[in-house]
């Protein structure tokens, strides 16, 4: 997939996210390491998206992850920050301070460094989560740091509309 086919298909899954959060009447928020807010900015690229995204944190040192998400520090020191434990507490972390029924996370190695053991550049781990459900998954996407970043941002937004468009509405209007 082609740059400018990722960007037009990105910003079809906001629009589609966008409209659906309003017909529910529920918000969002965002909690990005390897990212770095290209979610949240993808987001607020649309007018009239305070409607749905509450905020987000760009939690890229783990210490921010701790303080600003609450991801315990038991879990950054056993599984890592690029761990399915850690996007979970992510998402779980952004939900509650952004008192919000959706949240996304995304801990990743970008690249052109950084890979260990089982890591490799392009490592990303994923999460959404609502009231109802906490669901993380990883892919290892190739290209370059600014394609990794761009890809995993396609994927979370995939995911998320996939699971708003899938699920029962959990609340109506109460935020």
């Amino acid at each position: 997939m082609s740059n400018e086919t990722l960007k037009e298909q990105t910003r079809e899954l906001v629009l589609a996210i966008k409209q659906a959060l309003i017909d529910r009447g529920e918000m969002m928020a965002t909690a990005e390491s390897c990212t770095g807010g290209l979610i949240a900015s993808e987001i607020v690229n649309e007018a009239g998206s305070s409607a749905i995204l509450s905020g987000g944190v760009v939690a890229y040192q783990n210490e921010i992850k701790e303080s600003m998400l609450d991801v315990p520090h038991e879990v950054l020191e056993k599984y890592g920050a690029v761990s399915e434990q850690t996007v979970k507490a992510m998402t779980e972390g952004a939900r509650k301070k952004f008192k919000c029924e959706w949240a996304v996370a995304t801990s990743g190695i970008a690249g052109p460094t950084g890979a260990e053991p089982g890591k490799p550049v392009g490592f990303v781990w994923m999460a959404v989560s609502n009231s109802l459900q906490n669901e993380a998954f990883y892919e290892i996407f190739d290209g370059n740091r600014h394609e990794i970043r761009e890809k995993a941002v396609y994927k979370v937004l995939s995911r998320l509309l996939f699971l708003i468009n899938n699920q029962k509405s959990t609340c109506t209007n109460e935020h």
